[in-house]
Parts: C-alpha cells; sequence; structure tokens
C-alpha cells in the first residue's frame, strides 16, 4: 500500500528565496504549456499537442533559458507538463459525461504552491535518519533542507513533493509499505449517519457531537475579510506590508478551521476503526447536495422569479461544507484499509424515513429533525439512530450477498 508522510521544512533565507523561484518557474512552464495547447487548438489546422510533444521540447527550453528553467530537476518540470495533462484529461471526462467542465485556466503564483520529484534520487534525495527528529530533503536548485520529522517513514520511499501554505514549506513523501497487521477482531459492527445536528450518529445510540468549526471562527473571519476588503486589488509583488499582512492573516485562519476540521476527522475515523469490524455509512453524493437551487420563473410577471428557497439553501450548503463529510469519509476508508476493517456504502434513500420495527415507509415517520414517530406501529426514536440502523442493515445485507 502508499501512505503519504507531510513534514514541516525548515528552509534558510536563501534555501526559501530559492524555494520561491522553483514554484514561479514551474508556474511559467505550466502556463506556457496552456498556452502553447491554447494556440494549437484555435490554429485552423486544429492541432492536438500531447504531454508527450511538450515533454520533448523540455530540453530545448532548458538550454534556451538554463538561469530559470535549467537550474530545476527534469523529472520535477516532466511532473508539471504531466499535471497540465491530466488536467485536459479531466476536462475532456466531464464533456464527454454531459458535466460541467471547467477548462484548465493559467495559474498565478500565488495558486501554483506546489512541485512533485516522481522519483526519490532523481532531482531530490530523502535524508532520514532512524530515531532523529531532524531531518533532511535535497533539492536540486535548493539545497539540503531541514525537515522536522515527527514520526519516521515506514518503508520504500517512491515521491518527494514541496508544498507552499502561507509562510510555510512543507515536503510529501509517498512511502510503498508492506499490508499492516490487522487489528484484533473485535466482532462488533456498526451503521453511522452523517448529519448537521450532529456530526455523526451510529446505530447503537451513540453521538458525536458537530464542532463547526467555520462557525465558531465566523467572527474572526468576517473581520479580518473587512480589513482585507479595504485594499485595492493588487497583484502580490505590487502589495504594501499592511495588505500582505492582511492577506496572510485571513489565510491564517482559513488553514487553521481546515486543521481543526482534519484533526476531528482523523480523531473520529480512528474511534470507529479501532471499536468496530464493520462500519456501513450512506454513499452520499455531497457534490450533489451542495448545489445552490434552480431559479424559479415567474408565469405571471415576465422576467421576474418565484421565491425558491435559496437563502436558507446556502444556509445548509454552508454547514455541510462546514461539517466535512467527504474529508471523514475519505480518511475513514484509508484507516479502515490499513487495520483490515471493512466499510460499506449503502443506498442513502428512505433511511431516515423506514420504521426499523416493522419496516413501514412514508415521509411522516419523520415529523421534525430529531423526531422519529412510525404512523403504522407507533415506535418512537431518535431519527438519526433509525437511519443508522437502517443503514447498518442494508450494509450487512450487502455484505451476505457478495461475500469477500
Amino acid at each position: 500500500m502508499i501512505r503519504t508522510y507531510k513534514f514541516l521544512m525548515r528552509p534558510t533565507m536563501g534555501q526559501t528565496q530559492a524555494l520561491t523561484e522553483m514554484l514561479r518557474d514551474h508556474c511559467s512552464l505550466y502556463n506556457g504549456a496552456l498556452q502553447e495547447r491554447r494556440d494549437a487548438y484555435r490554429h485552423p489546422s486544429k492541432t492536438s499537442v500531447t504531454y508527450g510533444m511538450q515533454s520533448a521540447q523540455l530540453k530545448d527550453i532548458r538550454a534556451f533559458d538554463p538561469e530559470r528553467q535549467g537550474r530545476w530537476s527534469f523529472s520535477s518540470q516532466q511532473a508539471t507538463l504531466r499535471r497540465l495533462d491530466k488536467a485536459f484529461a479531466a476536462f475532456f471526462r466531464r464533456v464527454k459525461s454531459g458535466e460541467t467542465p471547467g477548462y484548465p485556466r493559467f495559474r498565478g503564483v500565488n495558486w501554483f504552491d506546489t512541485v512533485e520529484f516522481p522519483k526519490d534520487g532523481d532531482g531530490c534525495r530523502w535524508d532520514s535518519t532512524p530515531h532523529d527528529p531532524v531531518t533532511r530533503v535535497r533539492l536540486q536548485g535548493v539545497g539540503h533542507v531541514k525537515v522536522n520529522q515527527h514520526r519516521p517513514v515506514v518503508g520504500n520511499v517512491k515521491t518527494v513533493s514541496v508544498k507552499r501554505e502561507g509562510r510555510k514549506w512543507f515536503v510529501m513523501v509517498t512511502a510503498e509499505q508492506e499490508q499492516p497487521t490487522p487489528l484484533p477482531a473485535t466482532g462488533s459492527v456498526v451503521g453511522i449517519d452523517l448529519g448537521i445536528a450532529n456530526f455523526l450518529a451510529d446505530s447503537s445510540g451513540g453521538f458525536v457531537p458537530n464542532p463547526r468549526h467555520a462557525r465558531t471562527a465566523a467572527a474572526r473571519l468576517e473581520a479580518a475579510q473587512q480589513a482585507l476588503s479595504r485594499f485595492p486589488r493588487r497583484k502580490a509583488k505590487d502589495r504594501t506590508n499592511n495588505h500582505q499582512r492582511a492577506v496572510e492573516k485571513v489565510a491564517g485562519l482559513h488553514g487553521k478551521v481546515r486543521r481543526q476540521r482534519l484533526d476531528h476527522a482523523h480523531k473520529t475515523a480512528l474511534a470507529l476503526v479501532r471499536e468496530h469490524d464493520v462500519i456501513a455509512h450512506e454513499d452520499l453524493k455531497i457534490r450533489n447536495m451542495g448545489k445552490a437551487p434552480a431559479p424559479k420563473p415567474d408565469p405571471d410577471r415576465p422576467g421576474g422569479f418565484l421565491p425558491n428557497g435559496a437563502t436558507a439553501k446556502a444556509g445548509l450548503n454552508r454547514s455541510i461544507a462546514d461539517a466535512g463529510w467527504g474529508v471523514f469519509l475519505t480518511i475513514l476508508h484509508a484507516k479502515a484499509e490499513s487495520a483490515g476493517r471493512e466499510v460499506i456504502a449503502v443506498d442513502p434513500r428512505n433511511t431516515s424515513r423506514t420504521c426499523p420495527n416493522c419496516g413501514h415507509v412514508s415521509k411522516e415517520n419523520r415529523p421534525t429533525q430529531e423526531k422519529f414517530h412510525c404512523q403504522e406501529c407507533g415506535h418512537n426514536a431518535h431519527a438519526d439512530t433509525v437511519g443508522a440502523t437502517n443503514v447498518l442493515r442494508a450494509g450487512l445485507v450487502r455484505r451476505n450477498a457478495n461475500p469477500a
């Protein structure tokens, strides 16, 4: 299996400048390759430019501009071109499937924050010493950069990536390792129901409160964003010191919320994986759930529209994004794979409207957000617990129908 480790880098002032220049030059290469593809498509001949054609030009590009392109790793530049090729592949895939395509866009220096080295030893070298909290990573054109290695890297290092987050620099190391020893069996199975009022409800009646990190930080974010809005929009190189500090404050608050959400997801997923052998959850289409409602034209007023609940839906969408269900489910699946647990996704339709006692399905079975009252047999329970119970039953049925 492949595992990714993320460590904080401690570059010197000179190394920080070199890292910044590395991002700038890779961003320039990305934008130049994108411009070439755009120009080729707009040409009357409709010439198609592929990754192989652009990769073959790298040697000439490096010779023409040795100061900005020739100093960096050839493999890392190939990875940048491959990144653009993947963006176009995703664009054509969305066009073919009828989704909103989203044509690849040019990247500003502040939006291009990652450089990948596809192979350890080719333009980079992970120099790790076991049980040493300070290790180094060697990067071509930058030098040996100190890294705070807070945990050992297990396995054979495959790729190394450098990422900038605000003023901090991080290195991501992917390592190929053997399948870890599964956790001891507990004999327990559980179904979970993700929600807004409670982040999670399980089939045994337990609840995990929703921390609402973004809502907690909303006042500070609003003040920081208002302070930032007083400055005119300028490029990063033209910003004043006060403007730059305002930008960094907003980014820092958003970064803190993101880290808090990740920490909560990791801890919640780890607790589930340690306690249960089988975990069933709803197969939620989170992207569709976050869409804005369609407008309702008013037939009596040409050009007018009827109320469509957009304001209430916008608040719900913010709560869904704040909960971070997608991040949590991704982490849950990864931890379950490492621990030898089984995670099953089931159809979420009517899970909170079906009576677990008699099987009656009705919208009226759920009169309020929290209350479940069966109109057929009178069964009463918390609606989220009922949903989790039905999710578990559906998961076990699917598991028995498709034995490993």
